[in-house]
């Protein structure tokens, strides 16, 4: 197989799915890489970089859509690329085909195999502790005044209160939050249903500026809360939410949500995906900061964590197949969204109300 890899087009993505170093592990084993000119500039990896480890370069995205069978990227497929889509095409890349029609209509349209890398990772994406660090540092951003925010500093001076904070949700993107909150200073609430959660989040942060509590305790907080970050990923399918937009009128004037997951009508029922461009929308005077590709703001620390999840992935592909790899390893499987037409991804099929095939007996069918 020959891997492609692509310069990311969505607005402000400066990730790469590979960096040189990725790409030398592959050639030096006997894999063919193509590279499109520029992928890298913005995570620190050159042109010069990726040729040193042996890739081949494009001057645009079309070359290596026709030649790589293998195309691994980090952001979902854009309309600008659906009519590059062929039958042959393998695609890794964070796909979320759920809460996208169109993106699902096409893959399957395309008789391609597509993988969703955001539900590959056995241990959690190692972008999701980058996205609850720089999500809370935004959301501390828009508590101060001049952005409208309540005013207060994120320590605590001459007796003032320091900005009081409220994450929901810790596992690995509510630990990113606590981490940049807590080092700040801010005073800081963490909610989790699992007891195990809180506990481990107690024993990193012994502090008496934190304390936890059950995601019940949530009403009880939002009048006093500067700053509420959101790290849950909600079920699609669920219509209910932790806080409706009923809940907002409680919150007091300058308050900030950041909802990290930002799922439409998720946890956070007034939340819509944002950008970099334009991160913050108001409604009924609550500023939300829903950006939905937070670590691409980091791309030289994220494209790295980023590679490394992904290659025990493309090294496995690449030495038995994607079929055989996907049953060998439960994660890859789970991540499996479409193959010949077939849609094998079951939040999906559930969130879009459409047939879904058993992963199952699609890898035990012969190749074709």
């Amino acid at each position: 197989m020959t891997v492609g890899v692509l310069k990311e087009i969505k607005p402000q993505e400066g990730r790469v799915a590979l960096l040189p170093r990725h790409v030398g592990a592959l050639t030096q084993s006997g894999e063919r890489v193509l590279v499109e000119r520029g992928a890298g500039a913005s995570s620190g990896a050159a042109d010069a970089d990726y040729e040193e480890a042996g890739a081949e370069l494009r001057d645009a995205a079309a070359p290596i859509w026709a030649e790589a069978d293998f195309i691994v990227k980090v952001k979902e497929v854009l309309p600008q690329e659906y009519d590059f889509l062929r039958p042959g095409h393998l695609i890794l890349t964070n796909l979320h085909t759920a809460a996208n029609r169109e993106e699902t209509d096409r893959l399957l349209a395309a008789g391609l195999t597509a993988i969703a890398a955001e539900d590959t990772h056995r241990f959690g994406s190692p972008n999701c502790a980058l996205a609850g660090e720089i999500g809370a540092f935004e959301g501390v951003r828009l508590c101060l005044g001049p952005q409208g925010g309540p005013g207060r500093h994120f320590f605590g001076h001459y007796g003032a209160p320091p900005i009081r904070a409220v994450v929901i949700g810790l596992g690995n993107v509510g630990r990113g939050a606590l981490r940049t909150l807590l080092s700040l200073g801010c005073r800081t609430t963490g909610l989790d249903v699992v007891w195990g959660a809180r506990y481990r989040a107690e024993q990193d942060h012994p502090t008496p500026l934190f304390d936890t509590g059950p995601v019940e305790d949530l009403p009880d907080l939002l009048g006093d809360a500067d700053l509420i970050v959101n790290c849950v990923l909600w079920p699609k399918h669920r219509d209910d939410h932790l806080i409706g937009r009923a809940d907002l009128a409680r919150l007091k004037p300058g308050a900030v949500i950041c909802d990290i997951a930002c799922d439409e009508g998720g946890a956070i029922e007034t939340s819509r995906p944002t950008s970099w461009a334009d991160p913050v929308y108001a409604v009924d005077g609550v500023r939300h900061f829903c950006v939905d590709n937070i670590p691409g703001a980091a791309p030289v620390a994220a494209s790295a964590g980023y590679g490394d999840a992904l290659m025990r992935h493309i090294e496995q592909i690449l030495t038995h197949g994607w079929r055989e790899a996907c049953r060998r390893d439960d994660f890859l499987r789970r991540g499996l969204v479409c193959a010949g037409g077939l849609l094998l991804h079951e939040e999906t099929a559930r969130v879009q109300s459409r047939e879904r095939a058993s992963p199952e007996a699609v890898l035990g069918a012969s190749e074709g």
